[in-house]
């Protein structure tokens, strides 16, 4: 009998992961103001401006850029965010989702 409550609770610890998470990466282009990127950092990922320069400097001399690392649900609405703002402005600025590795 108890054996088998030890493998219940197991299993049941199993079940109870934490969802994956999702990095949200802002691409470099050479279309997109680097003082824009900038300013989504701060809007979108709530960074200071010291960190969102730090980022875009990233993204522009390494090709990428991690804005944030949320749940999916969170990280797709970023990505959503991210993209629809560079459409709306006339900025070709791309942003794709990585999976956290754990």
């Amino acid at each position: 009998m108890a054996i088998e409550i030890e493998r219940r609770r197991q299993s049941v610890q199993e079940e109870l992961r934490p969802p994956p998470l999702y990095r949200v990466v802002l691409l470099n282009d050479d279309f997109t103001p680097m003082d824009f990127v900038t300013q989504l950092l701060k809007s979108l990922f709530h960074k200071s401006h010291e960190e969102a320069e730090r980022i875009m400097l990233r993204i522009h001399h390494h090709g990428r850029g991690v804005g944030g690392v949320y749940p999916f649900d969170i990280a797709e609405t970023k990505q959503y965010q991210v993209l629809a703002s560079g459409r709306e402005h006339g900025h070709p600025l791309k942003c794709i989702l990585e999976e956290e590795e754990r």
